[in-house]
């Protein structure tokens, strides 16, 4: 497998430094979808919960692995180490355009979100009939998974460098689990990230904190260079 093991590891370093926007964002869908179902007892409450967010992970590593192998595809159509070094860097702009973003400095990728949202509408009506089944949180949890989220753009253009769709789907994997943790914890109750969040500081820190990741993972010798791809361009017959 041509893809880093620190791919995983990756995609959780991720996942946690977006806790706070998590706590603040999908903490309160969470609880929408939470109530949608009408759970009675505390356990029934927890199973939904997890159930909706499982469907919100598979939704990134389905994603991720059609990044991974687009980005197999780029590999295989340029010069292999010249093509990583491209979406390395477009990675790591991306990434500290949207940490940038997330504090307010620059502007949201207003086109994208447009996309996506149309592909959330449209996958939200075509499983809609499946909500009234065992598994509708699960349903309901993958139409989650793609409602726009700059946060997810980043882990999904990180997911790219792994250059295979096994790559990708651990990478989102890593990120779709970590998290779970604060999104879960705001939805049953625990308000202490989601306040924090709201805070301009707060947010300013974390947005700064993410631009600075992002473009640690282009510096030579920089430990998180090998955290979020390999380290060297992914061997295509490795597919």
């Amino acid at each position: 497998m041509a893809i880093s093991e620190f791919s995983f590891l990756g995609g959780a370093v991720l996942g946690f430094a977006s806790t706070l926007h998590c706590a603040g964002m999908c903490g309160g869908i969470a609880t929408s979808l939470t109530l949608m179902f009408a759970p009675s007892t505390a356990g029934e409450r927890v199973r939904v919960l997890m159930l909706a967010q499982t469907g919100r992970v598979t939704s990134y590593m389905l994603a991720g692995a059609v990044l991974g192998y687009f980005g197999s595809e780029l590999y295989s159509a340029f010069d292999q180490a010249g093509a990583f070094r491209l979406l390395q860097w477009f990675a790591a702009v991306v990434l500290i355009w949207l940490g940038l973003t997330f504090a307010g400095v620059l502007p949201m990728p207003a086109p994208v979100d447009r996309l996506v949202a149309r592909v959330s509408a449209a996958t939200a009506r075509l499983v809609s009939p499946l909500r009234r089944s065992i598994l509708g949180p699960y349903v309901a949890g993958l139409t989650w998974g793609i409602i726009p989220c700059p946060m997810v753009y980043a882990a999904l253009f990180t997911a790219m460098l792994t250059g295979t769709a096994l790559g990708g789907v651990v990478f989102m994997a890593g990120f779709g689990l970590a998290t779970m943790i604060p999104v879960g914890l705001t939805a049953l109750g625990v308000s202490t990230l989601a306040s924090i969040e709201t805070k301009g500081h707060a947010r300013i820190a974390i947005g700064v904190l993410i631009a600075l990741f992002g473009a640690s993972t282009i510096i030579p010798g920089s430990p998180t260079n090998g955290v979020l791809c390999a380290t060297e361009p992914p061997s295509i017959s490795s597919r």
